[in-house]
């Protein structure tokens, strides 16, 4: 079966978190097959580079020539060219190229270091951007091409203008350099348009410029339009850098494959929200159903948003014969007790498995006995939060340093139904806890 092919031009990094490496990790990710043309060989590891060796450009040409002369390329993209002959030889036959060409101007660090001489930044201005489908310039890296100042998202939409002007097709300038509370990555093409994500504290970012662009080339490979090109590759580095390895000593590379693993820890999280679910269903269930029902949630290690939670379909309810589920399992199933988990997992990543209970008296006196419990106040919820349960997680989370409890207890406010919302390491031990609780209520009943 024939896959589209993108190739990356491009310098290798021993550390595996950036270069070739990263750049052939997405764009299998994106499910195009990656080939390449190595620039420069290079020590390095999360701490820096310690030496590079160049290729010779005679080879890089060669390299080039021999993926197209066989696999074909449906489209390229360029990353550290290591010098002004090398980039010549890159842009000689590139800019030839009847397919898409991403240049990814690698000339400044991640600290800051340059890593192309004066003479190849001009080769690259002059020959590889009037080539270029797209320029994912950093903001140092486009002050130096186009000599505008960036300090804001204007300033970068303003240089990406600039790149325009100097041939490129459209410029995504990236904003992770910025001191914003936000990353804005400023595109600026056929149409204008901001990308903001949270900044993620101490992210673990190496690589990210590389998986950036490496995830552009594959789509426009698949014969995906620029603008959706784009989209796609926010989304996936914006996952990568939540979930970045905690490798090494420095800076640690991004999880390229982020968005993969959760698909396939998918049938996993499916099946323990089913196996939860029938544990639960039994009479001894029904004092700890909320009047409005209750959601089983459990997410895959990289979820990043509800429809990658696995959770009930259909809440649980109370039926004359006991507790009832309506249905079975579905990724996106919840929005509401999936957001809780999500939030709590920004900062105990730990918990992956939750579920709301009612908060009757029995049922509160219950959980505070045998589980650590917390308490929010949901009158104090500001009218700007961005979602009830993000703020609920960050309210509960920071004020205990990132340790998530294993219960948050909620007296709800006007319009709100006071809740219960047990968290757990995994499904199992949720099940034994919400059990738990449900024999401790049964034997007061009883008492």
């Amino acid at each position: 079966m024939g896959r589209p092919v993108a190739l990356t031009v491009a310098g290798s990094d021993s550390g595996g978190g950036a270069g070739v490496q990263a750049d052939l990790k997405t764009i299998e990710a994106r499910g195009a097959f990656g080939a390449s043309a190595v620039t420069a060989l290079t020590a390095q590891n999360t701490t820096g580079v310690r030496d590079a060796a160049h290729t010779d450009p005679a080879m890089v040409r060669e390299q080039i020539r021999a993926v197209e002369s066989d696999l074909g390329v449906d489209a390229a993209k360029t990353g550290m060219l290591a010098t002004a002959e090398v980039a010549r030889a890159a842009a000689d036959e590139l800019a030839a190229a009847d397919y898409p060409v991403v240049v990814d101007p690698v000339v400044v660090a991640q600290a800051g270091d340059r890593l192309l001489s004066d003479a190849g930044e001009a080769v690259v201005r002059e020959r590889l951007l009037p080539a270029a489908t797209l320029v994912t310039p950093n903001a140092p890296e486009a002050e130096l091409l186009t000599d505008v100042t960036i300090e804001t998202a204007e300033d970068a939409a303003a240089a990406g203008e600039a790149l325009r002007e100097l041939g490129a097709d459209a410029a995504l300038v990236t904003g992770g350099h910025l001191d914003e509370d936000a990353v804005v990555d400023v595109f600026v093409g056929d149409e204008f348009r901001e990308f903001r994500s949270p900044r993620v504290p101490d992210a673990n970012s190496h690589g990210s410029g590389c998986t950036l662009s490496a995830a552009v080339a594959a789509d426009l490979a698949r014969g995906l339009d620029r603008q959706r090109a784009v989209e796609n590759a926010e989304a996936l580095l914006a996952r990568a850098v939540t979930h970045g390895y905690d490798l090494g000593e420095g800076t640690g590379p991004v999880h390229h494959l982020a968005g993969l693993r959760a698909r396939a820890d998918a049938p996993r999280a499916l099946a323990a929200v089913r196996e939860t679910v029938r544990a639960f269903e039994t009479p001894a269930m029904t004092p700890l159903t909320p009047e409005v029902g209750m959601t089983v949630a459990v997410a895959p290690e990289t979820a990043t948003e509800p429809a990658d939670v696995a959770a009930s379909e259909g809440r649980l309810t109370r039926t004359p014969g006991g507790v009832r589920a309506p249905g079975g399992a579905a990724l996106g199933a919840s929005s509401h007790v999936a957001r809780l988990l999500l939030g709590v997992r920004e900062y105990d990543p730990s918990v992956t498995a939750a579920c709301n209970v009612r908060a009757s008296e029995p049922v509160r006196v219950a959980v505070e006995v045998q589980l650590e419990t917390a308490t929010v106040d949901r009158t104090e919820e500001p009218e700007h939060a961005a979602g009830t349960m993000d703020w609920v997680a960050e309210r509960v989370l920071r004020r205990r340093d990132g340790d998530a409890p294993d219960a948050i207890v909620d007296d709800g406010a006007h319009g709100k139904e006071p809740m219960i919302r047990l968290l757990a390491p995994d499904a199992k031990r949720l099940r034994e806890r919400v059990l738990g609780v449900a024999e401790r209520v049964a034997a007061a009943q009883s008492a």
